[in-house]
């Protein structure tokens, strides 16, 4: 046996690591990617705004600039307190060392498998909640589970991933005010939903929302926020190591997200494109189309597998979930452009044809 067999926790050997698929030379509409890239008048500002940084000094710690962005941006009123992480993913996982050893997280099943992963590295108790057949919440059974495990934390996704629906508003609130634990509703995908529970912050002193710049438009700054009462985030603030933010990130985010209308705008486009997207899915025979306030959709498909391999054949990657609890031949596509769409559909219409 190597040394980091011998070495490494045995429980970590036992996980699987995430997996992120070959894209190179590929049509990627499977991590729920912006389709829209940058104008070159706008590289060309940013690029002169990016040589300004001073990359021999540490960062901002507090990032003071970027998180006034995010508030315009996002209209977070100035009595929430904000704490930024290089992506969601660190946030989760700070919230996690939150936590006591030995301590639950709640979540529900499917849903992004993050919450669970970070849960299984952080040494605490993760039990999850069988969605119903209509991807909603079971509230009988999560306020059963909530009584009977008491979570330190629960965490909710919304809208969800993997299934791109909103659970009922009325049954996150019975979630809220039944439980002792902090609730974290992940709002990842709120430029698309119609629904948010940001001004419910003020209400609920056990709520908190994560979001992120990744699905609007920029994956590649690897920037998460937590959203919360002050006095919350300030406590929090104690497990963000120090400089998580680089100078890089900061920089490019207080340019580039300053550019509101045109992320309102590409949201919009998004939004037409998925009605669009959806309602050609669903005029093939066969394929059963799952409603969506994300920026992809969920759909079950005769021979999932041969599909999949299909289209990956043919240059485009979606998300192969045939093989999750709950999602048996399942496919998730991201929502792209026109032009990217349409070469989706062909060749999804091609193989059912």
């Amino acid at each position: 046996m190597s040394f980091i067999n011998n070495w490494l926790r045995h429980d970590i050997q036992s996980i699987n690591a995430y997996h992120v698929p070959e894209s190179d030379g590929m049509l990627k509409l499977d991590a729920m990617e912006s389709p829209f890239p940058l104008s070159d008048n706008l590289i060309r500002q940013y690029l002169s705004y990016l040589a300004r940084s001073e990359l021999n000094r540490y960062p901002n710690p507090s990032a003071t600039e970027l998180r006034q962005t995010l508030r315009k941006l996002m209209d977070i009123p100035s009595e929430f307190g904000v704490l930024l992480g290089n992506g969601s993913d660190e946030l989760i996982q700070l919230l996690a060392l939150a936590c006591d050893a030995n301590d639950t997280i709640l979540g529900v099943t499917p849903s992004f498998v993050m919450y669970e992963m970070i849960a299984k590295l952080t040494r605490l108790h993760y039990h999850s909640v069988d969605l119903d057949d209509a991807f909603e919440i079971d509230l009988s059974a999560m306020l059963h589970a909530i009584a009977n495990h008491q979570p330190k934390l629960i965490f909710i996704a919304y809208p969800n991933n993997p299934t791109g629906n909103v659970f009922c508003r009325n049954s996150i609130e019975k979630i809220i005010t039944a439980s002792n634990a902090l609730i974290v509703l992940d709002e990842a995908y709120y430029a698309y939903a119609h629904d948010s529970f940001l001004a419910d912050i003020k209400k609920y002193p056990n709520l908190v929302l994560l979001r992120t710049v990744s699905k609007i438009g920029f994956a590649g700054m690897r920037l998460g926020l937590l959203i919360g009462a002050q006095n919350s985030i300030t406590q929090l603030d104690k497990l963000r190591l120090p400089y998580n933010i680089n100078t890089l990130t900061q920089v490019s985010a207080n340019f580039l997200l300053q550019e509101k209308d045109t992320i309102n705008a590409n949201a919009k486009i998004i939004l037409a494109e998925r009605d669009k997207l959806s309602s050609a899915l669903g005029s093939i025979d066969g394929l059963q189309v799952y409603p969506s306030q994300a920026n992809f959709i969920l759909f079950k498909a005769p021979k999932a597998n041969a599909l999949f391999a299909t289209l990956k054949q043919q240059g485009v990657l979606i998300k192969n979930l045939s093989n999750t609890p709950k999602l048996n031949n399942c496919l998730r596509v991201t929502v792209g452009s026109s032009e990217q769409n349409q070469k989706f559909i062909t060749v999804v219409e091609k193989f059912y044809d």
